[in-house]
């Protein structure tokens, strides 16, 4: 991971790899950050900001393929 993380969440996602998103670092602070782990690789890979910093969040993976949203 580009950056440590606690109270994040990490999602298994339908082809195998892990979303982890938000959390807190070391200082407290909340992250808007997310990445991707792809564990065939071992890998991590940065993706789009959540657009706003959490932590303790919830994160539901939804079985409608054409529409993916983030709840929180």
């Amino acid at each position: 991971m580009s950056a440590t993380r606690y109270t994040h969440t990490a999602t298994l996602l339908n082809k195998g790899k892990v979303l982890v998103a938000g959390g807190y670092d070391n200082n407290y602070d909340a992250l808007a950050s997310s990445e991707l782990y792809d564990p065939t690789t071992g890998s991590f890979t940065a993706t789009g900001s959540l657009g706003i910093a959490r932590g303790g969040q919830t994160a539901t993976l939804l079985t409608n393929t054409r529409c993916s949203w983030w709840v929180a």
